[in-house]
């Protein structure tokens, strides 16, 4: 019995290894040509040879690929070309700043950093001395409390504009819109005028958290709207089939069905505020002692431990904290991110 053979999958598409070498040669040319029009030409330095190598190598592929194949290759090769300038322009400043956190931020990290406060301490002092707990434990708190104050507010104009789209559906989503876009400053503005002056006259992290929950909740309402858009509304018919009532299906199979996506719209909303630094210094005080009560006196931050190193140091310590701050928040925003990343790829169900 003759066994059928499995034709091989062709992908005509993909480029060959000669092909590759062929542009690996031209890139190569192209620099050895940049280098020489830097020397004979006015362009100098870094940048010159950046655009010339750039400039030079696009139009060597781009002759390559109209010699070999036709102009549409031709253009699509250019095109690649300025799409690959893009993305190396936008990693360029990314990598700097991670590289350079890091590199200025582990002189001021150590263990006695997270067991101890600043009042015993100045940003003057040795690395060694005080820490950022205070900080730490004001940023977790004001987090919090804004978290407790935005979700529920969010979720719920999430839920409108997906299930109930009523006549304000179109005014509330064009507001969810603007408030995206509203400077943080403007944020500790509000309350420091609408609140802390007429109201309650002292600064305290309960004013914080309403400050960050201004700047969080447009961006749980818009991800959780987004996320309940992609349920089945086969989902809610079957619901609505069974005998359930619209609030019944909502909570008790939509909610369900997009709660990693929920999940996500916290923890962006979370890395949205998390490093905020204007309406905190307008707003919570900024002490150097720890405080566990968010509606009682001054509460510290870690962006307002970052800034007052910066502005009232002067010295290689206080840089040293200051970096030291800023490379504990980065990792916090980037574990952030990657779990949202994570939960987001996730099926929904």
């Amino acid at each position: 019995m003759m066994q059928s053979t499995i034709p091989t999958p062709q992908t005509p598409w993909a480029t060959s290894i000669q092909q590759r070498l062929n542009t690996a040669g031209l890139i190569l040319l192209g620099a050895v040509l940049a280098g020489v029009a830097v020397k004979t030409t006015g362009l100098s330095g870094k940048l010159g040879f950046a655009v010339s190598f750039f400039v030079i190598a696009s139009l060597l592929i781009f002759i390559q690929q109209l010699r070999l194949r036709d102009l549409a290759a031709a253009k699509d090769s250019l095109l690649s070309s300025f799409a690959s300038l893009a993305i190396i322009l936008t990693l360029i400043p990314i990598i700097s700043i991670v590289a350079t956190v890091v590199v200025k931020g582990y002189k001021g990290i150590h263990f006695g950093m997270f067991t101890n406060d600043m009042t015993m301490a100045s940003v003057n002092d040795p690395v060694t001395a005080g820490g950022l707990l205070h900080a730490l434990v004001g940023t977790i708190m004001m987090v919090g409390v804004a978290l407790l104050i935005s979700f529920p507010i969010g979720l719920l104009t999430a839920l409108y504009l997906t299930e109930i789209r009523g006549n304000l559906a179109r005014p509330i989503k064009f507001l969810v819109q603007a408030m995206s876009g509203v400077p943080s400053i403007v944020a500790g503005l509000f309350i420091l005028s609408i609140l802390i002056i007429p109201v309650t006259q002292e600064l305290t992290g309960l004013m914080g958290s309403l400050a960050l929950s201004i700047l969080m909740i447009p961006t749980i309402a818009r991800t959780a709207e987004e996320m309940l858009r992609l349920i089945p509304n086969e989902l809610r018919e079957a619901g609505v089939a069974l005998g359930a009532t619209q609030w019944r299906t909502v909570s008790g199979v939509v909610v369900p069905a997009a709660r990693s996506g929920l999940v996500t719209a916290v923890i962006l909303g979370i890395a949205r505020i998390i490093g905020e630094t204007a309406p905190l210094l307008l707003v919570s005080g900024g002490a150097d002692a720890l405080n566990f009560n968010p509606a009682s006196g001054p509460m510290g931050s870690l962006p307002y431990y970052i800034w007052k190193a910066f502005l009232t140091g002067g010295t290689e310590e206080a840089y040293s904290r200051a970096w030291g701050g800023m490379l504990i928040l980065l990792i916090f925003i980037v574990l952030l991110f990657s779990l949202a990343r994570y939960l987001s790829g996730r099926k929904v169900a």
